[in-house]
C-alpha cells in the first residue's frame, strides 16, 4: 500500500472535503513580509522552551547507557549511586514501572504512536545498541544525578553485534516498501538501453552517517498529577502521536494525558519521533512520586537519538545524441535495523524529477544492532538529490553541454512513472530566473583562477514532494472585535503562529492585531505532525473550514434575533468582508462584533475539520528549485570555500517572504554542512559513535556561510491550500551536489563521497 493510499484510508473522523480554496483574493497581508510573532519573545529571552518550565517541587534525572552493541546485563550495581548525595531514586529494568510494548510511529501522518523503535523500554536485561539507557537516576540536583551515574557499575554477557555498514552490503535486502511505495520500480528494459546508448555514465555516490544537532537538546518534563492523570513538557514534533503513545506505554487513557510543546529549538526530524529518554522520564516522575525533568546532554543526544543512515548508491544514466534520456538506473543501500525498519527514501527524486525512456530504480537495506535511524531534514531526497544530481553534471560533461540544458531536454510534461498531470511545475522557468539573476557561466572544468584560488560554478536541482494530512483548528469571535484560532500545531522556528495569523486575519478580514493563535498543546483541536514540509498547506486546510464553519455557527446565532439580516442564508450565500459577514447577493449584513451582539453572547466558536488531501490523489504535486553555487579551491592547500549562492524556488505561493526565506536559507546552509563538513565518524568494532560532540562533530558557521541570494516564482498551485507547497525541507536538497559540481568545475576532480574534505582534493 502506497504512502498516499495510507493517508487517504486512515482518517476516518475527519469530515470529506471539497477541493482546496488557494486564493482568497489578494489580502491584505498573505504574502507580505512580517516579523514573527514571537520574534521578540525569543531574542528576549521570555519564550520557554521545555527545560525552562518551572515546577514546584522538581526532580532530575540522569541516564547512564550501554557501552556494548549486543547483549545482557549481568550485573547491575547501583549501591553507591543510591547513597550518593541527593538521589532519589535509582530505575532499572529491576524495579522499573510497568511499561507497554512501544507504539510506533505512523509515517502516514497518523497520532496512533511516536516511538521511534519497537524496543522494551527498560523492562529487561537486553541490549540492543551501544549507547541504550540502562539506568535512570533522579536526584535533587542535576549535578547530583550526573554524579551518581558515574557510581553505577555494570557488566555485560556480549553477543556478537553486526554494527557495520559497510561490511553487511553484500547482505543486504529489499524492503517490503519506501516509505509506503514499492522499493523497485521497472519500466522498460533500462539495462538493455542503457548498453545502447550514445552518450553514458555509470558511477557510484557514498553518504555517511549524520547526527541531529538542534540547537535545543532533547528535553523533558513529566508529572504525575494522579496514578491516572499525566502533564508531560516535551520537545516534540508530533504532539498527539505522543500523547497516545504515553496513554498506551502506561496503559492509562488518552484524555488523561496533556503534552505541551510550545516552543521547540529545531526538530528536523529528530524530534518527530518519539526516544527512550522521554518514556523514562514519565517512569521516573511515577517512581519518585513527584515532577521530574530529564535534559539529555548534546552527547546524550548522540546516544539514544536516531540519525541519517549512510548511504551507498548506484547512478547509471544513457542519453541519445540529443541529450534525452534512454535510460535512468538508480539503486542504492541504505542501514536500518530490525526495530525500526525505516529505509531512507532516497529513489524518490529519480522516479520524479527526470523523463527516460526506461526506469530501473530499487533501493535495499541493511540491518544491524545499531541505534535505529530516523528522519532527518528531507530524509531521502537530500542524499538522493546528492547521487542524481552528480551523475546528471557528470553526463552534461560526458556530452559537452550546458547542465541546465540537459535538464531542459529531459523535463517531463507529466508524472514520468505515475503519468498523471502535475499540479503546477515551474522548474525550467525557476533555472532561467536563476541563472540570469546569478550570472550561469560555466568555463571549461579547471580553467578558471584567481590567484591561488580555482574558481568552478555549479547547479542542481531542489526537490521536495507536497504533503498534506488531515487535521482540525477552533476558531473563535470576541465581542470586543478579536478572533483567535486555535490548533494543536508546533512552532519550531519556523513561522508557524505568524503565517498562519497572516491567513487567519486574511480570511476574517481583521486587522492582523485583532487576532491571535494558540498552539502547542494537545487540549487544542489535534493538528498532525510539523514534518515533510507539510504543516503550512494542513493547517492552512484546517483553518479555512474552521473558518466556514464558524460562519454558519454565527449566521445560527444571529437568527436568533428578529432583527438578524441572515434569515435564509447559509454560508455558501454570504462572504466574509470588512470583518463581518455579508451576504453575496444583497450585501447586507454586519460585523462580528454586532453578530455577537444579536446573538446576545460574548463569543461564539466553531471546528473545523480538513478532510481527505484529495488533490494528491488527481495530480503529482511536488517544489522545486534551482541551486546555484561558486566555490574557490586553493591550489596548494585544498581549503575549500563557498563564494556566492543563489538559489530560485518554485514552491507555490510564499505567503510571508521574511520567513520563507529563512527557511529556504536554513536548508542551504544544512546542505554546505552535509556536503563540506558533517559526519558521523563510527567505531565499526563497537557499534559506538566516536565523536558525540559540537567540538568534534563539525557543523558551519558564518564564516564558512556567503550571503545567500534567494529568488522564489511565487506562482501559486491552485491544487494546494493557500497555493503554498512546502518550503521547509527543499533547501537542503540539490546542495551538496551544487557544490561537487562546482568542485568539479574548479578542479577537475570529482568527488563522489561526502564530506569533501581536503584529503579527497588533495
Amino acid at each position: 500500500m502506497t504512502l498516499l493510499k495510507k493517508v487517504m484510508e486512515r482518517v476516518l473522523q475527519f469530515t470529506p472535503e471539497k477541493e482546496p480554496d488557494p486564493l482568497i483574493g489578494e489580502g491584505k497581508y498573505i504574502g507580505k513580509a512580517m516579523k514573527r510573532v514571537d520574534g521578540v519573545l525569543k531574542v528576549t529571552g521570555q519564550a520557554q522552551f521545555t527545560a525552562e518550565y518551572k515546577f514546584d517541587n522538581i526532580a532530575y534525572a540522569a541516564l547512564a547507557y550501554s557501552t556494548i552493541a549486543k547483549g545482557k546485563i549481568t550485573t547491575l550495581d547501583t549501591a553507591d549511586a543510591e547513597s550518593s548525595g541527593g538521589v532519589i531514586t535509582v530505575i532499572t529494568y529491576k524495579n522499573a514501572p510497568k511499561i507497554g510494548k512501544p507504539a510506533l510511529m505512523d509515517p502516514s501522518g497518523g497520532s496512533s504512536g511516536a516511538m521511534a523503535a519497537d524496543i522494551p523500554v527498560l523492562q529487561d536485561e537486553r541490549i540492543y545498541w551501544n549507547g541504550q539507557p540502562i539506568a535512570v537516576v533522579v536526584a535533587e540536583t542535576q549535578d547530583q544525578a550526573d554524579e551518581a551515574v558515574s557510581l553505577i557499575k555494570v557488566e555485560y554477557e556480549e553477543e556478537k553485534a553486526v554494527v557495520s555498514f559497510e561490511s553487511e552490503l553484500p547482505n543486504a535486502k529489499t524492503p517490503k516498501d519506501v516509505l509506503g511505495e514499492d522499493p523497485e520500480v521497472k519500466v522498460g528494459n533500462a539495462e538493455e538501453a542503457y548498453e545502447k546508448s550514445a552518450h553514458k555514465v555509470d558511477h557510484v555516490y557514498r553518504t555517511p552517517r549524520y547526527n541531529h544537532n538542534a540547537i535545543e537538546p532533547h528535553a523533558t518534563i513529566a508529572h504525575w498529577e494522579s496514578d491516572e492523570k499525566l502533564v508531560v513538557f516535551d520537545a516534540s514534533q508530533m504532539l498527539y502521536a505522543f500523547k497516545n503513545t504515553f496513554a498506551k506505554m502506561f496503559l492509562i487513557k488518552p484524555e488523561n494525558v496533556e503534552v505541551l510543546s510550545p516552543f521547540v529549538g529545531g526538530g528536523f526530524g529528530g524530534k518527530g519521533s518519539m526516544w527512550q529518554h522521554s518514556i523514562l522520564c514519565v517512569a521516573a516522575a511515577r517512581a519518585a512520586k513527584r515532577p521530574v525533568k530529564l535534559n539529555l546532554s548534546r552527547e546524550g543526544v548522540y546516544r539514544i537519538v536516531g540519525g541519517r543512515t549512510p548511504s551507498v548508491q548506484h547512478v547509471a544514466l544513457g542519453a541519445n545524441q540529443d541529450g534525452q534520456l534512454e535510460a535512468l538506473i538508480h539503486h542504492g543501500t541504505t542501514q536500518t535495523t530490525e526495530y525500526n525498519n525505516f529505509a531512507e527514501q532516497f529513489s524518490f527524486p529519480a522516479r520524479y524529477l527526470y523523463n527516460s525512456k526506461t526506469f530501473d530504480i530499487g533501493q535495499k537495506v541493511v540491518h544491524t544492532d545499531t541505534l535505529a535511524n530516523t528522519f532527518m531534514r528531507a530524509p531521502g531526497e537530500s542524499i538522493g538529490t546528492f547521487a542524481l544530481e552528480s551523475a546528471m553534471d557528470e553526463l552534461a560533461h560526458e556530452m559537452n553541454i550546458d547542465p541546465i540544458k540537459l535538464r531542459e531536454i529531459n523535463e517531463p510534461k507529466s508524472d514520468p512513472l505515475r503519468h498523471i498531470p502535475f499540479s503546477c511545475r515551474n522548474i525550467v522557468q525557476a533555472y532561467k530566473v536563476g541563472a540570469e539573476s546569478f550570472g550561469w557561466d560555466p568555463k571549461k572544468p579547471g580553467s578558471q583562477s584567481d590567484g591561488k584560488w580555482r574558481v568552478g560554478q555549479g547547479v542542481a536541482t531542489a526537490y521536495y514532494p507536497y504533503y498534506r494530512f488531515p487535521g482540525k483548528a477552533k476558531a473563535k469571535i470576541f465581542s470586543n472585535g478579536t478572533a483567535s484560532i486555535q490548533a494543536a500545531a508546533h512552532e519550531m522556528g519556523m513561522g508557524t503562529a505568524t503565517v498562519q495569523l497572516q491567513h487567519f486575519a486574511d480570511r476574517m478580514t481583521l486587522p492582523i492585531e485583532q487576532v491571535s493563535m494558540q498552539y502547542g498543546n494537545t487540549s487544542l483541536p489535534e493538528s498532525p505532525m510539523a514534518g515533510g514540509s507539510n504543516q503550512t498547506a494542513s493547517l492552512g486546510a484546517s483553518i479555512e473550514a474552521a473558518v466556514t464553519a464558524l460562519v454558519e455557527v454565527c449566521i445560527k446565532a444571529a437568527n436568533k434575533s428578529a432583527s438578524s439580516p441572515f434569515k435564509g442564508l447559509h454560508a455558501k450565500d454570504v462572504d466574509i468582508k470588512s470583518g463581518g459577514i455579508y451576504g453575496k447577493e444583497t450585501d447586507v449584513g454586519c460585523s462580528f462584533v454586532e453578530i455577537l451582539k444579536l446573538a446576545g453572547v460574548d463569543e461564539l466558536e466553531a471546528e473545523g475539520a480538513s478532510g481527505q488531501p484529495f488533490e494528491m490523489l488527481k495530480h503529482s504535486m511536488h517544489s522545486y528549485g534551482a541551486q546555484f553555487c561558486e566555490v574557490r579551491v586553493h591550489s596548494e592547500t585544498g581549503e575549500l570555500r563557498i563564494a556566492r549562492w543563489l538559489a530560485c524556488f518554485d514552491a507555490g505561493r510564499i505567503i510571508n517572504p521574511k520567513t520563507a526565506e529563512s527557511q529556504f536559507r536554513g536548508g542551504i546552509i544544512m546542505g554546505i554542512g552535509m556536503a563540506l563538513m558533517e559526519e558521523t565518524i563510527y567505531d565499526d568494532r563497537y557499534g559506538r559513535v566516536a565523536n558525540p560532540s559540537l567540538a568534534e562533530y563539525h557543523m558551519p558557521v558564518h564564516l564558512d556561510i556567503p550571503h545567500i541570494e534567494i529568488k522564489y516564482l511565487n506562482i501559486p498551485d491552485e491544487h494546494a491550500p493557500l497555493g503554498a507547497r512546502g518550503i521547509g525541507e527543499i533547501g537542503i536538497t540539490g546542495a551538496a551536489a551544487a557544490i561537487a559540481n562546482a568542485v568539479f568545475n574548479a578542479t577537475g576532480r570529482r568527488i563522489r563521497e561526502l564530506p569533501i574534505t581536503l584529503d579527497k582534493l588533495l
